[in-house]
């Protein structure tokens, strides 16, 4: 029960230090996007997507795919997530995390579904908490996402709370 964080190497949590990368990562998640493509959904110059796409390319996050020509016969390279940062303990990374949720919820048409619950719980039953979360994120997150559904994301953050105490 519950899966084996690999730490991040200094160079991978610097990149995912940024909640433009964690966004770009996200926006290539299902379909191999162009730095062109990425620069227009996130609203970026193409010239600062360039910088993230490099930066995430060269940390394993973005996988280059077969080069293509567009509209005007241009050499266009999509890139897809990899989906290595599922795996990766980013240690004190979250400020970013927090950052890009908060840039995606701006962006949403739709409200999020919300949900506060303080507990009270003791060590096992923390553990057995995040196991049980952990593990139902894993399974979802193995499943195919190029099939037909509407994308959706899932945040989810178990903390202690000291300002009950």
């Amino acid at each position: 029960m519950g899966r084996q964080l690999r730490r991040a190497t200094e160079a991978e949590a610097k990149a995912l230090a940024s909640s433009t990368r964690l966004r770009i990562i996200r926006a290539c998640l299902d379909r191999a996007l162009t730095n062109k493509e990425i620069a227009h959904r996130l609203e970026l110059n193409p010239a600062t997507a360039l910088h993230h796409v490099r930066t995430l390319v060269a940390t394993g996050f973005l996988e280059p795919q077969e080069e293509r020509r567009g509209p005007r016969g241009s050499r266009e390279v999509p890139y897809l997530s990899t989906g290595k940062s599922w795996d990766l303990d980013i240690g004190s990374g979250q400020q970013a995390v927090l950052e890009a949720f908060q840039e995606e919820m701006a962006i949403a048409e739709q409200p999020a579904r919300l949900a506060r619950l303080g507990l009270r719980l003791t060590e096992e039953e923390w553990e057995e908490l995040h196991d049980r979360f952990v593990d139902l994120l894993d399974e979802y997150a193995a499943r195919d996402r190029s099939g037909p559904g509407r994308p959706y994301s899932v945040f989810l953050a178990l903390y202690e709370d000291r300002s009950r105490d």
